[in-house]
């Protein structure tokens, strides 16, 4: 008999999704005394969950259930199934709880399979350099995207006498997923999920949490996605809750039969990773639709799979440290991402055209946000080209979706590293928002080209590389690596780098900011 072979999984968060009906009649009813102190200790509760005073990791979120099957959600994502366990039954404490009825419940944890990276499960692997280990993270760590709709529902593979999702090849499997998650990943920036596993926790082996601004962008993914045989031959549903999400503090609108405001809930953008591809093993490495934990590497329905990026912490006091140094040399910094953005770029080895044609897609969705400042390809220049590999830059105006973008750019082709992935024998930096008049490019790129042979001689200086904007030759950024930290604030202080920022305050339309962890 042969044992057809299963994907390793490795398991992160536990997640609890509480549904509450209202007694309406009840809360009607019910002294005004006992309705203000039901909803202040409601608030307390929830906004004590939001702001995951119980544990030290995780996440909560609040929402209003539309139509008969519950009023209300409460998610919960916690380290430890003790943690999901405490939240649970805290709430019944609550005076709230009186006057509520839990009518559905869904238990299962966040995971990661071999159907999205097997190099995870390989001990000689080196995932660390690609910037996958990082996805990973967020996908068994996920964030609650502040996306206002909600849809929720959970789903098995098909066992059937036709139709056996576990009798294909693992092969095979994985090519159905990989097929699937090229639909999900036309919704990047627009759909966002979480998928999480629950054999021998729930009913169904899956629970798929969708997220997004627009509930027709989930209708629409849901509907095309019926269509791949990963769901049309081999997909089973339960049935589908869906909602708005609310700040705590707007508890007594919700109450009260009012209008719930959404202010409180944050900016709408792709958050987390998308998380997960959709409709399969969620690993497939694609997204479901959004990003986010905003990214989505994963299929859907299925064995699931679905930091970080960029982030501006990365070296913390260190880092503040350095850009106060610069201001006193009055050499401009910014923020560890910008003045007043948050920056992603990953670099790939990928051919510039295939590569460009990749983003162009996830631009298109990008672009559906307000936070979303720009996306671009950008080239090695004649002059300074060393590693002679493209950069992917996004800019965003908020670190949120920043990060979520991170988690579908790392799922463009030939990805090697990710600014600010740690290198623990090195040192980066990078400048950003070259923009150069047209009339002063020769003259920009000439004075690289002798500053490039004046670090070739610095000690510490290992390479420096100069990248052109595929669409706008004109913009260009900077990326040198260091044997130390001290080894680039040697060259920040020298009359060379000196004598080019005052350079740049000729030929520049704008003044560069000079950006760490490159």
């Amino acid at each position: 008999m042969e044992r057809r072979q299963p994907p390793q999984t490795d398991e992160g968060w536990y997640v609890l999704h509480d549904f509450r009906s209202l007694d309406w009649d009840a809360w009607r009813d019910a002294p005004e005394r006992r309705r203000t102190r039901a909803i202040e200790e409601g608030i307390e509760y929830l906004s004590a969950a939001e702001s995951v005073a119980d544990a030290g990791e995780g996440d909560s979120a609040t929402f209003a259930i539309l139509g008969h099957k519950a009023d209300l959600l409460m998610l919960h994502l916690r380290p430890t199934l003790e943690d999901v366990d405490a939240l649970e039954r805290r709430f019944e404490q609550t005076a709230l709880a009186e006057f509520t009825e839990r009518t559905d419940s869904y238990v299962s944890v966040t995971e990661v399979s071999g159907y999205m990276s097997q190099d995870y499960f390989d001990e000689d692997a080196e995932v660390e350099d690609t910037g996958i280990a990082r996805y990973i993270e967020s996908r068994l760590k996920p964030e609650i995207p502040d996306s206002e709709f909600v849809n929720f529902y959970p789903m098995n593979k098909r066992r059937g006498p036709e139709d056996n999702w576990y009798d294909l090849p693992f092969d095979e499997r994985a090519e159905h997923l990989s097929s699937h998650g090229d639909i999900g990943r036309e919704y990047a920036g627009r759909v966002t999920q979480i998928i999480s596993g629950s054999l021998g926790l729930d009913d169904f082996e899956w629970g798929v949490t969708l997220f997004a601004d627009d509930p027709t962008d989930v209708k629409e993914l849901l509907y095309e996605m019926r269509f791949d045989p990963s769901s049309s031959r081999f997909a089973e549903f339960g049935r589908f809750l869906s909602g708005r999400r609310f700040p705590p503090e707007n508890l007594r609108p919700f109450l009260e039969g009012e209008r719930i405001p959404q202010d409180g809930a944050g900016d709408a953008h792709p958050h987390a990773e998308g998380h997960g591809g959709h409709h399969g093993d969620s690993d497939a490495g694609h997204p479901h639709g959004g990003d986010s934990s905003g990214h989505s590497h994963g299929g859907h329905h299925g064995e699931s799979d679905s930091s970080h990026h960029g982030d501006s912490d990365a070296h913390g006091e260190d880092e503040s440290g350095i850009r106060s140094e610069l201001e006193d040399m009055d050499i401009y910094a910014g923020q560890p991402h910008g003045e007043d953005v948050h920056a992603v770029v990953l670099y790939s080895a990928a051919d510039a055209e295939e590569l460009f044609e990749e983003v162009d897609g996830l631009r298109t969705n990008f672009d559906h946000y307000d936070t979303h400042v720009k996306t671009a390809v950008y080239q090695p220049s004649e002059v300074g080209g060393e590693s002679g590999e493209n950069a992917v830059v996004s800019l965003w105006e908020t670190e949120r979706a920043a990060n979520t973008a991170a988690g579908f750019l790392a799922d463009l082709p030939e990805v090697v590293r990710q600014a600010g992935d740690d290198e623990a024998d090195s040192w980066g930096t990078m400048g950003m928002f070259y923009t150069v008049k047209p009339d002063h490019r020769s003259d920009f790129t000439g004075t690289f080209e002798d500053a490039a042979g004046l670090l070739a001689e610095m000690d510490g200086h290992r390479k420096t590389d100069l990248l052109v904007n595929r669409e706008d030759e004109n913009d260009m950024f900077i990326a040198s690596r260091w044997d130390s930290r001290e080894d680039a604030m040697q060259f920040f202080r020298s009359d060379a780098f000196a004598d080019a920022v005052e350079f740049g305050r000729d030929v520049l339309v704008d003044r560069p900011r000079h950006v760490f962890l490159a």
